[in-house]
């Protein structure tokens, strides 16, 4: 029997929940991944993390599988039609938030290096462990998060504040938080 990697389980299971939570810290490279873990915090927003990755098949299929081309590619008939989608959290402003950072994750590609390099050279490259009694580190935000959260927003993305950022970059294993 042939073992599904981190990153196959991840994009194959149907319990979104499950999925996220076994993916949650993985070291991430690849920018479609990167993009799906934005995606759940810009709909976690107002929500718990349970009720937006609950709703990762349902990203995959009406956001054409996650592709960052194919999204970026959306208007507003699309955001509409995704509206009327009763499986979709159907708020327009996290929708349109979901496009326009498609839209901006193909604007630094289009600078010559992907989206993942960009989000890891704030770390150097390497996962950072921050412990829970440095200066700024809660469990939903760090001052790195800011800091990138300020990046981002600079660079057209939406819905993107430090407990968005500080949670996509933990799920992505940017991140550890631990307890002293």
């Amino acid at each position: 029997m042939v073992e599904l990697s981190a990153q196959q389980q991840f994009e194959t299971n149907p319990d979104g929940v499950q999925a996220y939570q076994a993916y949650f810290g993985t070291p991430t490279y690849d920018d479609r991944l990167w993009f799906v873990l934005l995606t759940v915090g810009v709909f976690q927003v107002g929500l718990s993390w349970q009720a937006a990755a609950s709703k990762l098949p349902v990203y995959r299929a009406v956001f054409a599988g996650m592709s960052i081309e194919e999204v970026a590619q959306f208007d507003e008939a699309d955001v509409e039609r995704l509206q009327q989608d009763e499986r979709l959290i159907r708020n327009p402003r996290k929708i349109r938030a979901v496009i326009q950072n498609a839209r901006a994750i193909l604007a630094i590609q289009a600078t010559g290096i992907s989206f993942s390099e960009f989000l890891w050279d704030f770390v150097g490259g390497q996962p950072q462990l921050l412990l829970m009694s440095d200066s700024g580190v809660t469990e939903r935000s760090a001052p790195i998060s800011t800091q990138l959260a300020k990046a981002l927003k600079k660079r057209g993305f939406k819905f993107v504040g430090p407990v968005v950022t500080h949670m996509m970059i933990l799920a992505g294993g940017l991140l550890q938080v631990a307890d002293d």
